[in-house]
């Protein structure tokens, strides 16, 4: 299976993860996503009586360097992390 596979096999697995999962490791997830599929950030960041819309442009403009290869393997890396973390 490809990167792009391999991508969206995790991406239906992270809708498992487990109800206490960070906002953290979600926020990371999500930048991570967003990066991989859409590319730079592309919007204006939400005004601050949209906390969590903020904090999700936070997440995504940190990873704004990243090649949507890149994103897509770290996303998967992830994944990967927090399910083994939630057998343990």
């Amino acid at each position: 299976m490809g990167l792009k596979e391999d991508f969206e096999e995790y991406a239906q697995k992270a809708k498992t993860l487990p109800a206490g999962t960070s906002n953290d490791n979600k926020l990371e997830l999500y930048g991570l996503y967003k990066q991989a599929t859409v590319g730079p950030v592309n919007t204006d960041r939400p005004g601050m009586f949209s906390m969590a819309e903020g904090a999700k442009w936070d997440a995504w403009k940190a990873v704004e360097g990243k090649s949507k290869d890149e994103a897509m393997s770290d996303y998967i890396t992830k994944v990967k992390q927090l399910l083994e973390e939630s057998k343990a």
